[in-house]
């Protein structure tokens, strides 16, 4: 048995033994994290045509030696496990076997944006981390990333693309659904339940290895626009509050999480940082993050940095802020020298074959960086156990204890804001109803057409925003906060009308004074099935949400906050912390 195949041998003897048999060819794929889809009956897919043309899972995997990869869609339980052993079986059987490590964006929540996160689909459904925040219980949070964990397992992922720790201080930023909201105090003590529910008191054979984003914090952006987009490119911070957005990254390095993902955003006006994009910025890569963090695991950055790339047919191009006159080589390089491990989305190792053998990068920085990837392998296991059962796939993913600790959290997240003796509604009322499914409500009232006829109306509404010209911008929900005026005098006429349940999903700061004003009720969620929300409003379920962010009263009142300051505008609607109980 080759030395590096034997189990009973330490991690590092066997990362020595397996990176000294390796071609260059062969390092140069693990420095790459691509993106992969599957065909609905979980076979493999081919090469895509497009501009650029992305390649054939076989090719990556034979031909171009990557070993890492992000699974993008929702597909059935058992078709992803299999498909997922089928992956398996062609990387064993390349020269060296080297397994893969399957990664994936969230997907335990509401949030559908092929960006960012997939829709819940046959997993454990629970609120987005805004809503986990909203209930404030390190134990509950724990508890959510066990689950998570486990229903990973059981199909393969053994890298989350989350816990997203960046937090929520400017209004209009399209990402907040993800965080765990405006509170450094708070999203630390989340974040170090996340990574021991995931990860377990140490990264091992029943890991899911923590992949924690987007160091320093994101959040920050100038005009609350996202930097997947270049007019978004610009991170500030005006209020000076740079060490407030880095203390939660200091307690996920405490709490032992595996790896790190910079985000894309370009610092301005920053002391100390060179103004390009984190993923290229060895001022914090090796500054911060390496040696005041001493930080020694993964980094990885976020995806598209070195290309542009075909999204949904339109072009994109590669996020590479501060550095967009670079080549290809030349921005891989400058994000190897800032001290990246691996590039995220992208799949061209023959960038770095060349810079190897150009004398630009030696070939012992590619060294250090392939080591810190093949031992993560050997930690986790999957040299001995890389294969999965998809029958017991398909007993773990949505099992009806994970399912109900879902559908309870729902429940306890629900943020009551205002109650002027509507709640709880009692026996068996007359109800209209938009934006609830009418089946769900018959359960609770008597659905009616009209609100003349009703005794209480549920009116459920989502946190406007503005809507973008691509495809791939509208999924990323930003600008304006309140709703348009013709829109505010459909709700209020409804309101005037019949005492009205209003419940905002709230995955933005929504600017609802008016509606605050004249809704017999108020209530935000942050992802709820229409049950959880009927639950409460009977007085079946107890809502326990508190705000973890503040509702701003106007959008004047947003344009004048600092976007790195916490819950910073005038006289807010409702302030951070706000919730009843009924």
């Amino acid at each position: 048995m080759l030395p590096y195949r034997d189990p009973s041998r330490p991690a590092d003897e066997r990362v020595a033994d397996l990176l000294s048999r390796m071609t260059l060819a062969e390092k140069a794929g693990q420095l790459f994290h691509s993106m992969l889809t599957m065909n609905p009956d979980g076979s493999l897919t081919g090469a895509a045509d497009g501009a650029p043309p992305r390649r054939g899972t076989a090719e990556l995997v034979t031909d171009g030696h990557l070993s890492h990869f992000n699974l993008l869609g929702r597909y059935g339980v058992r078709e992803t496990a299999e498909w997922v052993n089928r992956l398996q079986a062609l990387a064993a059987d390349t020269r060296l076997g080297i397994p893969v490590t399957l990664s994936t964006d969230p997907r335990h929540s509401f949030t559908d944006n092929p960006g960012t996160a997939s829709g819940h689909g046959a997993f454990s459904a629970w609120p987005e981390p805004l809503g986990l925040a909203a209930i404030g219980e390190p134990e509950l949070v724990e508890q959510f990333a066990d689950t998570v964990r486990r229903e990973y397992l059981a199909v393969g992922f053994r890298v989350a693309l989350h816990p997203q720790i960046d937090l929520a201080t400017e209004p209009r930023w399209s990402r907040q659904s993800g965080t765990f909201g405006s509170s450094a105090e708070v999203t630390s003590a989340l974040v170090r339940a996340y990574v021991r529910g995931l990860q377990g008191p140490r990264l091992g054979p029943r890991s899911v290895a923590a992949m924690v984003k987007h160091f320093p914090g994101g959040g920050p952006q100038r005009d609350g626009e996202d930097p997947h987009f270049p007019y978004g490119k610009e991170q500030v911070y005006p209020g000076g509050m740079r060490d407030y957005h880095l203390a939660p990254f200091r307690a996920a390095v405490e709490a032992g999480c595996s790896q790190m993902m910079p985000y894309y955003g370009q610092p301005i006006g920053v002391e100390d940082w060179e103004e390009v994009g984190f993923g290229f910025n060895r001022d914090v890569l090796t500054g911060l993050l390496r040696e005041r963090l001493a930080f020694d695991g993964i980094v990885c950055t976020d995806w598209g940095l070195l290309t542009d790339a075909s999204i949904g047919g339109e072009p994109h191009e590669a996020h590479a802020w501060g550095v967009e006159h670079l080549t290809v080589a030349e921005r891989a390089a400058k994000a190897l020298d800032a001290g990246a491990d691996q590039f995220g989305g992208e799949q061209c190792p023959e960038v770095i074959v060349e810079l190897v053998r150009s004398g630009r990068i030696p070939e012992e920085r590619i060294d250090a960086s392939v080591r810190r990837l093949l031992r993560e392998k050997f930690v986790l296991g999957l040299f001995e156990r890389r294969y999965v059962d998809p029958d017991r796939a398909e007993e773990t993913v949505g099992a009806s204890e994970f399912t109900a600790l879902g559908e309870a959290a729902q429940r306890r997240s629900l943020t009551v804001l205002t109650n002027h003796s509507l709640l709880p509604l009692t026996d068996r009322p007359n109800l209209y109803v938009e934006g609830v499914c009418a089946q769900s409500a018959s359960l609770y009232g008597n659905v009616v057409a009209d609100p003349a006829h009703a005794d209480v109306a549920v009116l459920r509404l989502r946190t406007p925003y503005e809507e973008r010209p691509g495809l791939f911008e509208s999924f990323f929900h930003a600008g304006s906060l309140a709703f348009g005026e013709e829109r505010l005098k459909e709700i209020l006429a409804l309101l005037s009308a019949v005492p009205t349940l209003v419940c905002v999903n709230l995955e933005r700061p929504a600017v609802l004074p008016e509606i605050a004003a004249k809704a017999a009720a108020l209530v935000a969620d942050y992802g709820a099935h229409d049950e959880a929300l009927l639950d409460v409003a009977f007085g079946r379920a107890r809502a326990e949400g508190r705000l973890p962010f503040e509702l701003p009263r106007s959008m004047a009142a947003v344009a004048a906050s600092r976007p790195d300051v916490p819950n910073d505008t005038v006289d807010p609607v409702f302030p951070y912390g706000h919730g009843l109980t009924l």
